[in-house]
């Protein structure tokens, strides 16, 4: 799994047809940061995940890659390499919280 932060959303009218209806999300891997392990960095790369949870931007999520990403989809025959399995409450590095999703 894969801690990341929602940055935006991707919109695409033309797509395969399993993945009409999916919403698409703009997200960045979140990193703890070696100097302050109490805080997150952000990665260098993005990723384009599908999302049927409702998250939005800002939010950080857990996300699923790879082969088992179709797991977390609703047709296991979906073509997809990224899907978001949760919307995160809080996060506790070394006994700090790091990230609390406002309440």
């Amino acid at each position: 799994m894969i801690l990341a932060r929602v940055e935006g959303s991707v919109v695409s009218t033309k797509k395969n047809l399993k993945m009409t209806g999916s919403k698409f999300l703009f997200v960045r891997p979140l990193l703890v940061d070696p100097a302050n392990p109490g805080a997150f960095k952000s990665g260098t790369n993005t990723i384009i995940a599908v999302d049927e949870l409702g998250a939005g931007e800002g939010e950080v999520v857990l996300i699923a890659q790879g082969s088992s990403a179709r797991l977390g989809a609703k047709d296991k025959d979906t073509p997809l390499d990224a899907v978001v399995i949760g919307i995160v409450d809080t996060v506790d590095v070394q006994k700090k919280i790091v990230y609390r999703a406002n309440a």
